[in-house]
């Protein structure tokens, strides 16, 4: 399964079975996170059967049920800290998906357990993402439109257009998609909406972006 698979595939999965993670996926899990802990000077955790977190919390879709593993994004509080939690992510949410598990992005309706996960000085614990093997698969959700996430006018080039199509992809808080795509010559802009948790998800849409797009096609401009 390549990334633009992983993307078309994914989606967010709320009821898991008992089966623990296999060794195999957890050397797996374990090997990104420290690759994304490593590149972006973070501190990310794979916590493993702690059965607390998700016990009767509703998440943004609803209740999540028989979730007992889940990745712990922390890092250094810093203004950047969401946006980099959602590129990192989502990194970790589409290499779960190419490796065979399930996966939901939780923000706030989660119990934090601190003795599960350790947070150094001027660290902070930005949301988590539940992760196991799934009851089903999930299932597609509305998206919004190529035209109502765009403000650049006249002709597309297709890595652009690829690009915007993988960001519709994306999971977004409550499914906000508060996102504005803007294209000068081959220097690209995502504008940030507002919204709850739209930093985090700005980080998501960008790596979908990149997936989409492909990085050697254009330039982020800030």
């Amino acid at each position: 399964m390549d990334i633009m698979e992983a993307i078309r595939t994914r989606h967010s999965v709320r009821r898991y079975t008992d089966t623990p993670l296999t060794q195999q996926h957890i050397e797996i899990l374990n090997d990104e996170i420290n690759r994304c802990n490593k590149e972006g000077d973070l501190h990310f955790q794979l916590i493993l059967n702690e059965p607390k977190a998700f016990g009767n919390f509703f998440a943004s879709y609803g209740l999540i049920k028989g979730a007992k593993n889940y990745i712990a994004l922390i890092g250094k509080n810093t203004p950047d800290l969401s946006e980099k939690c959602g590129w990192y992510g989502e990194h970790l949410v589409l290499k779960a998906q190419q490796s065979g598990l399930n996966t939901c992005w939780v923000g706030g309706s989660y119990k934090k357990v601190k003795s599960a996960f350790t947070i150094r000085e001027g660290e902070k614990l930005c949301l988590v993402i539940a992760i196991g093997y799934g009851k089903n698969q999930g299932s597609k959700r509305p998206s919004k439109s190529f035209n109502a996430v765009t403000e650049t006018t006249g002709e597309f080039p297709q890595w652009f257009k690829n690009g915007v199509e993988a960001a519709l992809l994306a999971p977004t808080a409550i499914n906000q998609q508060r996102f504005k795509f803007i294209l000068e010559d081959n220097r690209v802009t995502v504008k940030d909406l507002k919204g709850p948790y739209s930093k985090v998800d700005l980080g998501i849409v960008k790596y979908h972006f990149e997936a989409g797009a492909g990085k050697e096609n254009f330039e982020w401009s800030e």
